[in-house]
């Protein structure tokens, strides 16, 4: 029998995923206050961060054939460590671009911490059942999610709307030390961020995580066969990785704008500062939804199909309405999300073999998506035909291609 401990370390780094990378929805619209910035600018806070997945998921592969998970995984908080400290002169600086590369340096910590965190809760048990165990770290991820912004956000956004409104009327000294003394609000916990990520990274080294062998313990349940040579021989796998690049985009989309979207909606930032967190709540009771219901009710690819779906009508009822409504159904796609990435994952890694590490950095390359289609998704919301409202269009194409991937596109190339 395996021992827990395994799971609940891998729980306590999923818990630091959730609450590093959602508290970019709170970070966008604090920075584009206090850097004064429009859509476009204020969400390359999020390509900044997801960026880093796509440049540095295959080299992290190469540190992790040298290191083993154990040390990878503390490796990458120690970075995430150094990208938070840089918030520390950014804030005092008021550098915009400064803000950017200490999100670039933590998404490159997460890109190592999850390049080594998904195969090894993935290959901790049965493949059947790894959307389950995937789920149970979603709901670690999905507490965070739902903690963080909710802290940060009652730091940095407090009085936002007035110190929005006020700003409008000030200029020269008296607008730049309102601005300045924004800026610095992030100082007090981001510091206590770096001490938390060194903290943890000391405890993984002293653990004692068991090393899982990857090809090892793949292999066992899924051999590839002699005449795989090549990662690009997987064709499952390639699908799969633009299906989580799309679905990326689309669950950062619903986390990261749904702010901003609210205040464009006549909602004060008072009140939109929560949606965030609601949106996470959701994704969070998709999790608990999943861990009853994978595998003795409902198949991976089953509850993929279902997840899709329920993204294509939220979506189009958001475009449909407007205000709360719209804003609830925004959120909403926190539930059709939840169980995209564990179905998805496993899926996309089946009968890997010996490719398994690879192709996990493959995965872990594809949360790129998180950084081009908020991107995109700004650079429409800046048109005044579209706006903040229409923009959300994006995302339907996405869930088609989920939708795809779910009734055929997990099959193609290994004989499903």
């Amino acid at each position: 029998m395996r021992s827990n401990k395994p799971l609940f370390v891998i729980g306590t780094l999923f818990f630091v995923f959730g609450f590093v990378t959602w508290l970019g929805s709170v970070l966008i619209p604090y920075l584009r206050i206090a850097c004064q910035l429009n859509n476009l600018a204020s969400y390359f806070v999020a390509f900044s961060f997801y960026i880093s997945y796509m440049v540095m998921a295959i080299p992290a592969a190469s540190v992790l054939r040298g290191t083993g998970y154990k040390k990878g995984m503390a490796i990458g908080l120690f970075i995430m460590a150094v990208g938070a400290a840089l918030f520390l002169p950014a804030a005092q600086a008021k550098s915009y671009p400064l803000f950017l590369a200490g999100l670039f340096v933590q998404g490159t910590g997460l890109a190592l911490l999850q390049t080594a965190s998904n195969p090894y809760i993935t290959i901790l048990g049965p493949m059947e059942t790894a959307a389950k165990r995937i789920s149970i770290m979603g709901i670690c991820n999905g507490i965070a999610g739902v903690v963080a912004p909710l802290i940060l956000g009652a730091v940095i956004l407090k009085d936002a709307d007035s110190i929005k409104e006020s700003l409008i009327k000030m200029s020269g000294p008296e607008k730049t030390e309102t601005l300045n003394n924004l800026a610095n609000r992030v100082i007090f916990p981001y510091s206590i961020i770096v001490v938390a990520l060194i903290l943890l990274a000391l405890l993984v080294l002293l653990s004692g995580l068991p090393e899982m062998n990857a090809e090892a313990e793949d292999s066992e349940a899924a051999p590839v066969g002699t005449d795989k040579t090549s990662i690009f021989q997987f064709p499952h796998l390639l699908l799969g990785a633009l299906t989580l690049f799309l679905y990326v985009g689309v669950e950062v989309i619903a986390g990261d704008t749904i702010i901003n979207y609210g205040a464009s909606q006549g909602i004060p930032l008072s009140s939109a500062k929560f949606f965030t967190s609601c949106t996470l709540l959701l994704m969070l009771a998709g999790y608990v939804i999943g861990i009853i219901v994978i595998p003795k009710y409902l198949s991976q690819q089953r509850v993929l199909k279902i997840s899709a779906v329920m993204g294509l009508i939220f979506s189009s009822v958001a475009l449909l309405t407007k205000g709360y409504v719209s804003v609830a159904f925004i959120a909403l796609l926190g539930l059709a999300n939840s169980m995209i990435w564990p179905s998805i994952w496993p899926l996309a890694i089946n009968k890997l073999g010996k490719f398994t590490k690879i192709g996990s950095s493959f995965l872990i390359v594809a949360i790129g998506g998180g950084a081009i289609l908020p991107l995109l998704y700004g650079w429409l919301a800046d048109f005044q035909s579209i706006t903040t409202h229409y923009a959300y269009a994006i995302v339907m194409p996405c869930y088609l291609i989920i939708l795809f991937y779910a009734i055929k596109g997990h099959k193609i190339g290994i004989g499903l």
